[in-house]
Protein backbone atom coordinates (compact mmCIF):
# COMPACT_ATOMS: atom_id res chain seq x y z
CA UNK A 1 0.00 0.00 0.00
CA UNK A 2 1.61 3.34 -0.56
CA UNK A 3 0.37 6.02 2.07
CA UNK A 4 0.89 9.78 1.85
CA UNK A 5 0.65 11.84 5.02
CA UNK A 6 -0.38 15.14 4.52
CA UNK A 7 1.09 16.26 7.54
CA UNK A 8 0.79 20.39 8.77
CA UNK A 9 2.27 19.64 11.99
CA UNK A 10 5.08 18.38 10.90
CA UNK A 11 8.37 20.60 11.73
CA UNK A 12 12.17 19.85 12.35
CA UNK A 13 11.92 21.83 15.24
CA UNK A 14 8.79 20.24 16.79
CA UNK A 15 8.44 17.79 19.93
CA UNK A 16 5.69 14.78 19.52
CA UNK A 17 4.24 15.13 16.01
CA UNK A 18 8.13 15.22 14.92
CA UNK A 19 8.20 12.16 17.17
CA UNK A 20 5.51 10.09 16.01
CA UNK A 21 6.01 10.84 12.14
CA UNK A 22 9.92 10.11 12.49
CA UNK A 23 8.61 6.42 13.67
CA UNK A 24 5.95 6.17 11.16
CA UNK A 25 8.51 6.44 8.52
CA UNK A 26 10.20 3.84 10.17
CA UNK A 27 7.50 1.07 10.70
CA UNK A 28 5.61 1.58 7.55
CA UNK A 29 8.32 1.09 5.35
CA UNK A 30 9.31 -2.07 7.81
CA UNK A 31 6.07 -3.60 7.51
CA UNK A 32 6.51 -3.70 3.48
CA UNK A 33 4.47 -0.16 2.91
CA UNK A 34 5.68 2.87 1.08
CA UNK A 35 4.94 6.14 3.28
CA UNK A 36 5.21 9.58 1.84
CA UNK A 37 4.96 12.34 4.62
CA UNK A 38 3.82 15.87 2.67
CA UNK A 39 4.81 18.78 5.09
CA UNK A 40 4.62 22.34 5.05
CA UNK A 41 8.27 24.25 4.59
CA UNK A 42 10.48 27.06 3.73
CA UNK A 43 11.28 25.97 0.47
CA UNK A 44 10.32 22.94 -2.15
CA UNK A 45 12.82 19.80 -1.87
CA UNK A 46 12.46 15.92 -0.55
CA UNK A 47 14.08 13.92 2.11
CA UNK A 48 15.09 10.75 1.81
CA UNK A 49 14.46 8.62 4.71
CA UNK A 50 14.96 5.01 3.34
CA UNK A 51 14.05 3.34 0.42
CA UNK A 52 10.30 3.39 1.03
CA UNK A 53 9.95 5.95 3.35
CA UNK A 54 10.34 10.00 1.88
CA UNK A 55 9.32 13.51 3.32
CA UNK A 56 7.98 16.23 0.45
CA UNK A 57 8.21 19.47 1.56
CA UNK A 58 6.21 22.35 -0.10
CA UNK A 59 6.98 25.51 0.23
CA UNK A 60 4.80 27.39 2.64
CA UNK A 61 4.02 30.69 5.23
CA UNK A 62 4.19 30.58 8.63
CA UNK A 63 1.23 30.00 10.98
CA UNK A 64 0.14 33.44 12.87
CA UNK A 65 -0.58 31.86 15.85
CA UNK A 66 2.17 29.30 16.25
CA UNK A 67 5.20 30.89 14.04
CA UNK A 68 6.67 27.68 14.73
CA UNK A 69 4.36 25.86 12.33
CA UNK A 70 3.88 26.22 8.88
CA UNK A 71 0.51 25.61 7.17
CA UNK A 72 -0.35 24.85 3.22
CA UNK A 73 -1.73 28.02 1.63
CA UNK A 74 -1.09 26.77 -2.14
CA UNK A 75 -3.92 24.14 -2.96
CA UNK A 76 -2.52 23.76 -6.56
CA UNK A 77 0.90 22.91 -5.17
CA UNK A 78 -0.36 20.27 -2.95
CA UNK A 79 -2.58 18.80 -5.38
CA UNK A 80 0.38 18.15 -7.51
CA UNK A 81 1.81 16.62 -5.43
CA UNK A 82 -0.57 14.36 -4.72
CA UNK A 83 -1.18 13.62 -8.60
CA UNK A 84 2.90 12.74 -8.81
CA UNK A 85 2.66 10.50 -5.99
CA UNK A 86 -1.28 8.77 -6.65
CA UNK A 87 -1.43 7.33 -2.94
CA UNK A 88 -3.75 4.44 -2.22
CA UNK A 89 -4.62 6.20 0.91
CA UNK A 90 -4.14 9.45 2.34
CA UNK A 91 -3.78 10.84 5.82
CA UNK A 92 -4.08 14.28 6.83
CA UNK A 93 -3.48 15.37 10.39
CA UNK A 94 -4.92 19.09 10.72
CA UNK A 95 -8.79 19.73 10.73
CA UNK A 96 -7.74 22.64 9.12
CA UNK A 97 -7.45 24.03 5.06
CA UNK A 98 -5.25 21.09 4.25
CA UNK A 99 -7.88 18.56 5.21
CA UNK A 100 -10.50 20.38 2.86
CA UNK A 101 -7.62 20.33 -0.01
CA UNK A 102 -7.70 16.88 0.23
CA UNK A 103 -11.13 16.04 0.32
CA UNK A 104 -11.30 18.36 -2.94
CA UNK A 105 -8.73 16.66 -4.52
CA UNK A 106 -9.85 13.24 -4.41
CA UNK A 107 -13.55 14.78 -5.65
CA UNK A 108 -12.29 16.47 -8.30
CA UNK A 109 -9.80 14.00 -9.24
CA UNK A 110 -12.26 11.28 -9.25
CA UNK A 111 -9.50 9.20 -7.45
CA UNK A 112 -10.05 6.31 -5.55
CA UNK A 113 -7.58 6.25 -2.85
CA UNK A 114 -9.09 6.33 1.02
CA UNK A 115 -9.12 9.39 3.41
CA UNK A 116 -7.94 8.93 6.42
CA UNK A 117 -8.12 12.25 9.02
CA UNK A 118 -5.89 11.65 12.10
CA UNK A 119 -6.78 13.85 14.77
CA UNK A 120 -3.22 15.11 16.20
CA UNK A 121 -4.84 18.72 17.26
CA UNK A 122 -7.88 19.70 19.39
CA UNK A 123 -7.87 23.75 18.35
CA UNK A 124 -10.65 24.74 20.59
CA UNK A 125 -8.69 23.15 23.84
CA UNK A 126 -5.39 24.58 22.48
CA UNK A 127 -7.46 28.02 21.57
CA UNK A 128 -10.95 29.26 22.31
CA UNK A 129 -11.36 27.16 25.93
CA UNK A 130 -8.39 28.70 27.33
CA UNK A 131 -9.03 32.62 25.91
CA UNK A 132 -12.25 32.36 27.50
CA UNK A 133 -12.11 30.45 30.77
CA UNK A 134 -13.37 31.88 33.57
CA UNK A 135 -15.49 33.61 30.91
CA UNK A 136 -17.75 30.47 29.36
CA UNK A 137 -18.67 27.14 30.19
CA UNK A 138 -16.88 24.78 27.61
CA UNK A 139 -20.09 24.50 26.21
CA UNK A 140 -21.08 27.69 25.79
CA UNK A 141 -17.93 28.23 23.95
CA UNK A 142 -18.93 25.07 21.66
CA UNK A 143 -22.01 27.42 21.00
CA UNK A 144 -19.95 29.86 19.87
CA UNK A 145 -17.89 27.90 18.06
CA UNK A 146 -21.22 25.46 16.27
CA UNK A 147 -19.30 26.86 12.89
CA UNK A 148 -16.00 24.61 13.83
CA UNK A 149 -18.41 21.43 14.50
CA UNK A 150 -20.05 22.15 11.52
CA UNK A 151 -16.36 22.02 9.93
CA UNK A 152 -15.97 18.53 11.68
CA UNK A 153 -18.86 17.38 10.39
CA UNK A 154 -18.53 17.76 6.71
CA UNK A 155 -14.91 16.42 7.12
CA UNK A 156 -16.54 13.58 8.09
CA UNK A 157 -18.96 13.29 5.35
CA UNK A 158 -16.19 13.68 3.15
CA UNK A 159 -13.30 11.26 4.76
CA UNK A 160 -13.76 7.55 5.18
CA UNK A 161 -12.43 7.31 8.89
CA UNK A 162 -11.38 9.69 11.68
CA UNK A 163 -8.75 8.37 13.99
CA UNK A 164 -8.66 9.66 17.48
CA UNK A 165 -5.67 9.24 19.68
CA UNK A 166 -7.58 8.62 23.24
CA UNK A 167 -11.39 7.73 24.69
CA UNK A 168 -11.69 11.55 26.12
CA UNK A 169 -11.67 13.08 22.17
CA UNK A 170 -13.31 10.53 20.40
CA UNK A 171 -15.71 11.52 23.34
CA UNK A 172 -15.79 15.14 22.31
CA UNK A 173 -16.09 14.38 18.27
CA UNK A 174 -18.79 12.21 18.60
CA UNK A 175 -20.89 14.57 21.48
CA UNK A 176 -20.44 17.05 17.84
CA UNK A 177 -22.07 14.92 15.49
CA UNK A 178 -18.97 12.88 13.83
CA UNK A 179 -19.97 9.44 12.86
CA UNK A 180 -16.44 7.97 11.88
CA UNK A 181 -14.32 8.09 14.53
CA UNK A 182 -12.24 5.46 15.50
CA UNK A 183 -10.34 5.12 18.64
CA UNK A 184 -6.75 3.69 18.02
CA UNK A 185 -4.04 5.46 21.17
CA UNK A 186 -0.93 6.29 20.21
CA UNK A 187 2.08 5.22 22.31
CA UNK A 188 5.45 5.82 23.18
CA UNK A 189 8.87 4.82 21.43
CA UNK A 190 9.44 1.15 21.68
CA UNK A 191 12.73 0.34 23.71
CA UNK A 192 13.11 3.53 24.85
CA UNK A 193 11.51 4.70 28.21
CA UNK A 194 11.81 2.44 31.58
CA UNK A 195 12.09 2.81 34.92
CA UNK A 196 15.96 0.72 34.46
CA UNK A 197 17.50 4.30 33.46
CA UNK A 198 16.75 5.35 37.26
CA UNK A 199 20.13 7.51 37.75
CA UNK A 200 21.02 8.26 41.36
CA UNK A 201 23.82 10.67 39.90
CA UNK A 202 20.93 12.50 37.55
CA UNK A 203 18.98 12.74 39.88
CA UNK A 204 21.67 14.31 42.61
CA UNK A 205 22.80 16.37 39.59
CA UNK A 206 18.99 17.78 38.63
CA UNK A 207 18.33 18.64 42.20
CA UNK A 208 21.71 19.87 42.49
CA UNK A 209 20.64 22.42 39.74
CA UNK A 210 17.43 23.57 41.30
CA UNK A 211 19.69 24.67 44.56
CA UNK A 212 18.19 21.76 46.44
CA UNK A 213 19.49 18.82 48.65
CA UNK A 214 18.92 14.62 47.48
CA UNK A 215 15.40 14.39 50.07
CA UNK A 216 13.65 17.29 48.03
CA UNK A 217 11.16 16.63 45.71
CA UNK A 218 11.99 16.87 42.21
CA UNK A 219 9.62 17.36 39.32
CA UNK A 220 10.20 17.09 35.36
CA UNK A 221 7.73 18.69 33.04
CA UNK A 222 9.05 18.46 29.49
CA UNK A 223 7.66 20.37 25.90
CA UNK A 224 7.85 23.72 23.94
CA UNK A 225 6.96 27.33 25.67
CA UNK A 226 3.77 27.91 23.75
CA UNK A 227 0.94 29.46 25.40
CA UNK A 228 -0.94 26.00 25.68
CA UNK A 229 1.32 24.40 27.61
CA UNK A 230 1.09 26.64 30.76
CA UNK A 231 4.41 26.09 31.95
CA UNK A 232 3.62 29.86 33.61
CA UNK A 233 0.87 28.29 35.76
CA UNK A 234 3.01 25.16 36.53
CA UNK A 235 6.34 26.92 37.51
CA UNK A 236 4.01 29.11 39.63
CA UNK A 237 2.06 25.73 41.51
CA UNK A 238 5.43 24.16 41.74
CA UNK A 239 6.28 27.65 43.66
CA UNK A 240 3.16 27.73 45.85
CA UNK A 241 3.77 23.62 46.77
CA UNK A 242 7.77 24.47 47.96
CA UNK A 243 6.35 26.81 50.66
CA UNK A 244 5.59 23.53 52.29
CA UNK A 245 7.90 21.06 51.22
CA UNK A 246 11.16 21.81 49.35
CA UNK A 247 10.25 20.85 45.64
CA UNK A 248 12.65 21.03 42.49
CA UNK A 249 11.04 21.67 38.77
CA UNK A 250 13.26 20.96 35.65
CA UNK A 251 11.54 21.78 32.84
CA UNK A 252 13.33 20.84 29.56
CA UNK A 253 12.17 22.91 26.33
CA UNK A 254 12.47 25.95 24.21
CA UNK A 255 10.83 28.11 22.27
CA UNK A 256 9.81 32.50 21.22
CA UNK A 257 7.55 32.08 24.37
CA UNK A 258 10.28 31.92 27.13
CA UNK A 259 9.65 35.34 28.32
CA UNK A 260 6.05 34.60 30.69
CA UNK A 261 7.65 31.59 32.01
CA UNK A 262 10.97 33.35 33.16
CA UNK A 263 8.53 36.16 34.55
CA UNK A 264 6.60 33.41 36.47
CA UNK A 265 9.54 31.98 38.01
CA UNK A 266 10.43 35.34 39.20
CA UNK A 267 14.11 34.27 40.30
CA UNK A 268 12.58 31.28 42.01
CA UNK A 269 16.21 29.22 42.08
CA UNK A 270 13.95 25.79 42.35
CA UNK A 271 12.68 26.18 39.26
CA UNK A 272 15.15 25.52 36.16
CA UNK A 273 14.72 25.92 32.15
CA UNK A 274 16.87 23.83 30.53
CA UNK A 275 17.59 23.66 26.82
CA UNK A 276 15.55 21.35 24.34
CA UNK A 277 17.08 17.74 23.66
CA UNK A 278 17.46 15.76 20.50
CA UNK A 279 19.35 13.35 22.26
CA UNK A 280 16.00 10.56 23.29
CA UNK A 281 17.74 8.53 25.80
CA UNK A 282 19.16 11.67 27.56
CA UNK A 283 15.60 12.79 27.78
CA UNK A 284 14.88 8.87 29.06
CA UNK A 285 16.61 8.72 31.72
CA UNK A 286 16.19 12.46 32.90
CA UNK A 287 12.40 11.52 33.45
CA UNK A 288 13.06 8.26 35.13
CA UNK A 289 15.59 9.87 37.27
CA UNK A 290 12.80 12.15 38.44
CA UNK A 291 10.45 11.43 41.38
CA UNK A 292 7.27 12.44 39.12
CA UNK A 293 6.57 14.18 36.02
CA UNK A 294 4.37 17.21 35.29
CA UNK A 295 2.63 18.27 32.78
CA UNK A 296 0.19 21.68 32.28
CA UNK A 297 -1.55 21.36 28.59
CA UNK A 298 -5.29 20.12 28.48
CA UNK A 299 -5.50 20.58 24.85
CA UNK A 300 -3.43 17.24 23.84
CA UNK A 301 -4.95 14.89 21.96
CA UNK A 302 -2.77 11.87 23.21
CA UNK A 303 0.14 13.42 25.15
CA UNK A 304 3.44 11.36 24.66
CA UNK A 305 5.22 12.98 27.45
CA UNK A 306 2.92 11.61 29.21
CA UNK A 307 2.83 8.16 28.19
CA UNK A 308 6.41 8.48 28.39
CA UNK A 309 6.37 9.31 31.79
CA UNK A 310 4.10 5.92 32.68
CA UNK A 311 6.92 4.16 30.45
CA UNK A 312 9.02 5.03 32.85
CA UNK A 313 7.44 4.51 35.95
CA UNK A 314 7.15 7.83 37.20
CA UNK A 315 4.02 9.46 39.00
CA UNK A 316 2.14 11.86 36.40
CA UNK A 317 0.50 15.26 37.15
CA UNK A 318 -1.55 16.10 34.55
CA UNK A 319 -4.26 18.57 34.15
CA UNK A 320 -8.27 17.08 34.20
CA UNK A 321 -8.98 17.49 30.36
CA UNK A 322 -7.33 16.04 27.21
CA UNK A 323 -5.27 12.52 26.48
CA UNK A 324 -2.85 13.69 29.09
CA UNK A 325 -5.48 13.30 31.86
CA UNK A 326 -6.88 9.96 30.40
CA UNK A 327 -3.51 8.81 30.65
CA UNK A 328 -3.16 10.16 33.95
CA UNK A 329 -6.15 8.44 35.32
CA UNK A 330 -5.27 4.56 33.68
CA UNK A 331 -1.63 4.62 35.06
CA UNK A 332 -2.72 5.67 38.64
CA UNK A 333 -1.01 9.39 38.48
CA UNK A 334 -3.28 12.41 40.03
CA UNK A 335 -5.11 15.17 37.96
CA UNK A 336 -6.03 18.57 38.96
CA UNK A 337 -8.40 21.30 37.51
CA UNK A 338 -7.43 22.29 34.40
CA UNK A 339 -5.52 26.06 34.30
CA UNK A 340 -5.37 25.61 38.44
CA UNK A 341 -2.08 26.75 40.17
CA UNK A 342 -3.70 26.35 43.36
CA UNK A 343 -5.05 22.78 42.41
CA UNK A 344 -1.41 21.91 40.41
CA UNK A 345 -0.06 23.07 43.68
CA UNK A 346 -2.16 20.70 46.08
CA UNK A 347 -1.27 17.90 43.15
CA UNK A 348 2.16 17.80 43.89
CA UNK A 349 1.89 18.01 47.55
CA UNK A 350 -0.01 14.90 47.49
CA UNK A 351 3.02 13.91 45.34
CA UNK A 352 5.20 14.72 47.75
CA UNK A 353 2.77 12.64 50.40
CA UNK A 354 2.81 9.64 48.75
CA UNK A 355 6.46 9.19 47.34
CA UNK A 356 6.30 6.35 45.20
CA UNK A 357 9.61 4.03 44.84
CA UNK A 358 11.02 3.04 41.34
CA UNK A 359 8.26 0.01 40.05
CA UNK A 360 8.76 -2.71 37.38
CA UNK A 361 7.86 -1.10 33.84
CA UNK A 362 3.99 -0.77 33.40
CA UNK A 363 2.30 -2.30 30.34
CA UNK A 364 2.38 0.48 28.02
CA UNK A 365 1.29 0.89 24.62
CA UNK A 366 4.18 1.56 21.90
CA UNK A 367 3.94 2.69 18.84
CA UNK A 368 4.19 0.14 16.41
CA UNK A 369 1.32 -1.16 18.57
CA UNK A 370 -0.91 1.55 17.17
CA UNK A 371 0.46 1.27 14.17
CA UNK A 372 -0.11 -2.07 13.09
CA UNK A 373 -3.61 -1.62 14.34
CA UNK A 374 -3.39 1.19 12.44
CA UNK A 375 -2.78 -0.73 9.12
CA UNK A 376 -5.03 -3.50 9.91
CA UNK A 377 -7.80 -0.65 9.71
CA UNK A 378 -6.67 0.71 6.34
CA UNK A 379 -6.23 -2.59 5.24
CA UNK A 380 -9.60 -3.44 6.15
CA UNK A 381 -12.40 -1.78 3.27
CA UNK A 382 -15.04 -2.16 6.12
CA UNK A 383 -13.52 -0.70 8.76
CA UNK A 384 -12.99 2.46 6.76
CA UNK A 385 -16.84 2.77 6.41
CA UNK A 386 -18.15 1.85 9.81
CA UNK A 387 -17.27 3.52 13.78
CA UNK A 388 -15.37 1.51 16.28
CA UNK A 389 -12.79 1.33 18.42
CA UNK A 390 -9.24 -0.46 17.68
CA UNK A 391 -7.58 -1.11 21.22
Amino acid sequence: MKIVDVCAFYTPSGGGVRTYIDRKLIAFAERGHEVVVVAPGDHDGEERRGPHARIRWVRSPRFPLDRSYRYFADRAALHAVLDEEAPDLVEVSSPWRSASMVADWRAERGSGAKLSLVAHADPLSAYAYRWFEGVASTRTIDRAFDWYWRHLRRLDQRFDLVVSASDSLTERLRDGGLQKVVTDPMGVEPGQFSPTLRDAAARRDMLALCDLPEDALLLIGVGRHAPEKRWPMVAQAATLAGVQVPVGLVIVGGGSRQRPVVEAIDGNPHVRLVEPTTDRAALARMMASADAVIHGCEAETFCFVAAEAIASGRPLIAPDRGGAADLARAGGGVTYRSGDGQSAADAILAVARDRLAPGLQPAIRTMDDHFDALLALYADGAAMRREGSCR
